[in-house]
């Protein structure tokens, strides 16, 4: 599966207006939801919180990759986020982080969800690759660098 098959430029956020890890959790959620919707922010954001708590998702060099299951849901859901300052997001090299990849997947999901996340942070740990998002102009350029890369792996 890729990567591109899930996320949209709708679900990019250039420039994450958050300070802090709730916010940007929060934040990342907002684009994944549709009104009406039986799955609220509110359930996004604490199944994220709560995996947490059990551990940072920052995986360092300036990456954090927020996952978890989700009940009630039928189809993975990612976002993207970009925070050209930093974010305090307690990442195992003690940095900020400043790309973040959401992946929410159903509860009963196994193996496309670990491929996922596999592969998302395959991609990040290529210091052209991360350069790259942080370089990008718009969030179409961003969607592009993602789909290029995607596509090679």
């Amino acid at each position: 599966m890729n990567l591109t098959d899930l996320l949209t430029e709708e679900h990019i956020i250039t420039d994450l207006a958050c300070r802090d890890k709730d916010s940007v959790l929060r934040e990342l959620v907002s684009v994944l939801t549709d009104p009406g919707a039986s799955i609220t922010e509110e359930v996004l954001f604490d199944v994220l919180a709560e995996r947490e708590r059990l551990g940072s998702t920052g995986i360092g060099n300036g990456v954090a990759i927020p996952h978890g299951k989700v009940k009630g849901i039928d189809r993975l859901l990612v976002s993207f986020g970009r925070s050209l300052h930093g974010i305090d997001f307690d990442s195992l090299d003690g940095k900020p982080a400043n790309l973040f990849f959401v992946l929410l997947a159903p509860e009963n999901s196994t193996g496309v969800h670990l491929k996922l996340l596999a592969k998302i942070s395959k991609m990040l740990k290529e210091k052209e690759f991360r350069t790259g998002l942080m370089q990008a102009s718009s969030g179409e350029d961003i969607f592009k660098l993602i789909k290029k890369r995607d596509g090679e792996l």
